[in-house]
């Protein structure tokens, strides 16, 4: 069974400036699950993981204040 919180490191469908930000966030995303036993501790670990890519989304589309 794949953890439903998986669904959200999804990045084909995110123009390519995005993607390109997303990619090391599923690319690890999957590596935890692979290596990790399911626990609550590993779903911290891939939640605060989906916090940090939304972040660095979030700084990618940032509009400059300068």
């Amino acid at each position: 069974m794949k953890d439903h919180i998986m669904q959200f490191f999804a990045f084909d469908h995110l123009p390519a400036h995005l993607k390109a930000v997303s990619i090391p966030f599923a690319v690890l995303a999957e590596s935890l699950v692979a290596e990790l036993p399911r626990n609550p501790e590993r779903t911290v670990a891939l939640r605060k993981l989906l916090e940090a890519k939304t972040a660095a989304v979030r700084a990618r589309l940032a509009v400059d204040p300068e």
